[in-house]
Order: structure tokens, then C-alpha cells, then sequence
């Protein structure tokens, strides 16, 4: 078998890595179990591969995976018709984020995109847990 199935149908487990990959996207490091990193880290070594690319076609199959979260919000000034100026909140998507600021970082990089850190066993009930980041 090609992958973990993570004790879940196949609409849970696309749910679960469709919001892990969303959530490292925006964070750039999460804490999870291993075999949830190891997964996702397939996931999310695509996206970033498809975000190199660039074009209208990778952006929209990366968009029909990743959830639209907002990543962070930017205070722009926008000017009206009667010339004044008005500052305004403007979201910045966890898609944008991944196409202008993540793919860019690794233009040069051929795959290796994220590091998995072990950290130790969970308290509850002794899952090896793990850090994983984009380098």
C-alpha cells in the first residue's frame, strides 16, 4: 500500500491532510504525530512544487486542495475618487502566501522542502509526536 490510512475513511483523511497542509502553509511549523507528518509532507512537497511553476493551472489545482484560510492581514492605503486616502484591511490567503512568499524561497531547491524534527512521546497515550517545518 502507497500511504497511511491513519484509521480513518477516505473523506476524513483527505479532510485531515487537507488541513494540515493548509496549517503549514500558514505557519510554516506544526507539531503533530509522525505518521500524520510523513503524510503530509507528501502533500504539502507537491504544493510547494506546483507553486514553483507558477502558472494559472497549478494554482488552480493547489486551490482546489488547500483551504481558504486567511494567512494574515495587511493594512493597505487606498485612495478615493475625492482624493483622500483610507487605510484598509486586506487578507492575505493561505494560496497567495504559497505562490508569492513559500515557492519563491525555494527556486533553486530541488525537492527537501520540509524537516521533520522528533520530539517525544505524547502523554495521552504515547504517540510519537514530531515538529514539521519548511526549511
Amino acid at each position: 500500500m502507497g500511504y497511511r490510512k491513519l484509521g480513518r475513511t477516505s473523506s476524513q483523511r483527505k479532510a485531515l491532510l487537507r488541513d494540515l497542509a493548509t496549517d503549514l502553509i500558514i505557519n510554516e511549523r506544526i507539531e503533530t504525530t509522525e505518521a500524520r507528518a510523513k503524510e503530509v509532507r507528501k502533500v504539502v512537497e507537491k504544493m510547494i512544487t506546483s507553486g514553483k511553476k507558477g502558472d494559472l493551472h497549478a494554482r488552480r489545482q493547489v486551490e482546489a486542495f488547500i483551504r481558504h484560510e486567511v494567512a494574515e492581514v495587511k493594512q493597505i492605503e487606498k485612495t478615493k475618487k475625492d482624493g483622500s486616502t483610507v487605510k484598509v484591511n486586506q487578507p492575505i490567503y493561505a494560496l497567495q502566501k504559497l505562490f508569492n512568499d513559500v515557492a519563491p524561497k525555494y527556486a533553486d531547491r530541488q525537492g527537501g522542502y520540509t524537516r521533520i524534527y522528533k520530539k517525544g512521546p505524547r502523554r495521552g497515550d504515547g504517540a510519537p509526536m514530531v515538529i514539521i517545518e519548511l526549511v
